[in-house]
């Protein structure tokens, strides 16, 4: 996911180290906040790996800022993770969320499709947060009121979704709404 977000973020434009730790906060860090050992590193294999590049521009006090700018291959892997991301990218919904926030820079509305169809068909499975042996248990089964919140949310949530899901594949594919 930080690779994913690394990326993406730079494939917009060329960020200094402290604006890109900001963009990842606002976009994961109510979920999953992002340390500076953990970005710092992340940063380090992108870059041995060609995928950015790091370039030292005078700062505007006295030190010496570094801007981080996408190479092809990072422009390349980027949207090889869009074009096929891997299952836990659609099952995961902070992961999801994250995919969805750069899923613009694949070009090809075809593409696009195919991914929300990957999430469309995740989101059809019966599921819960709690089963019975092999079988999910809905909200109405539940005496708890917090158990049952907890469904009656997040069935909310997936029904906003599928909503969203339905029309937005309607639009990229041309068909009716």
């Amino acid at each position: 996911m930080l690779k994913l977000a690394i990326l993406g973020f730079l494939y917009d434009r060329p960020l200094h180290g402290y604006e890109l730790r900001r963009h990842l906060a606002a976009l994961t860090g109510h979920v999953r906040p992002i340390s500076d050992g953990t970005l710092y590193p992340a940063i380090k294999r992108l870059e041995a790996d060609g995928l950015l590049v790091r370039e030292t521009e005078p700062g505007s006090a006295a030190a010496p800022r570094h801007t981080l700018h996408l190479t092809e291959a990072g422009r390349a892997a980027l949207l090889a993770r869009l074009r096929e991301p891997e299952p836990l990218d659609v099952s995961d919904e902070n992961r999801w969320f994250t995919l969805l926030a750069f899923l613009r820079h694949l070009a090809d509305p075809a593409a696009q499709a195919a991914v929300l169809r990957r999430r469309l068909s995740f989101l059809a499975e019966p599921a819960s947060f709690f089963y019975e042996g092999d079988r999910p248990v809905g909200a109405e089964e539940f005496a708890d009121p917090f158990r049952r919140g907890l469904l009656l949310v997040a069935r909310a949530t997936t029904e906003a979704e599928l909503t969203w899901l339905q029309t937005t594949l309607a639009d990229l594919e041309g068909g009716p709404r």
